[in-house]
């Protein structure tokens, strides 16, 4: 397992190691110890998977009093994917970071507690596979608008497909502070 640094300090790109032959490939998804290894050493507590045809946006999504770490990966399919610092007090509050996941390379993400989440379905089909640390609570969710000018996500499209609920979602500094995480606090 390799840990790849991202332009935000905690959130991770994962490369596992693939066995690729005349049959196909294997690859360990997730392994406990091996991801301890590399300092992840949450518990994860919920699998999701989410299928999107192209152009389909999901996010930026968080919990607050159920902060969720994330680990995310695609199985078909291609995204952008990116995490957003929203924890009060941090040096890169506001800031985000950006990795293109893919079926083909198998890699991953990492996106500890304290960070909004989305990604951009960028083939005609995905399919993306994410673990939480918590379980999901419709009453704890939260969200910050994909196109924020403040946070300057390179998304790449300008009309993506967004669901009613996300494209009502405000912009980070229109927040209270007190529905978002702080810095230092897990």
């Amino acid at each position: 397992m390799e840990r790849r640094e991202t332009d935000l300090p905690g959130v991770w790109e994962l490369q596992p190691e693939i066995f690729r032959d005349l049959r196909g490939f294997f690859v360990e998804t997730y392994h406990q110890k091996k991801f301890s290894e590399v300092e992840i050493d949450d518990c994860f507590v919920q699998d999701n998977c989410s299928v999107s045809i192209k152009g389909t946006l999901r996010g930026l999504h968080y919990q607050l009093r159920h902060p969720q770490a994330k680990l995310c990966r695609v199985a078909e399919g291609e995204v952008l994917d990116v995490a957003v610092d929203i924890r009060v007090g941090s040096p890169t509050f506001g800031k985000c970071a950006v990795v293109i996941l893919s079926a083909e390379k198998q890699n991953q993400i990492y996106i500890p507690t304290g960070f909004a989440h989305g990604f951009l379905a960028l083939t005609e089909r995905v399919q993306f596979l994410y673990k939480c640390s918590d379980f999901f609570d419709a009453a704890d969710e939260h969200g910050i608008i994909w196109n924020d000018p403040a946070i300057a996500i390179p998304w790449g499209v300008t009309n993506p497909l967004v669901s009613p609920k996300d494209a009502k979602l405000p912009k980070l500094m229109d927040v209270s502070p007190t529905l978002l995480p702080r810095f230092g606090m897990r």
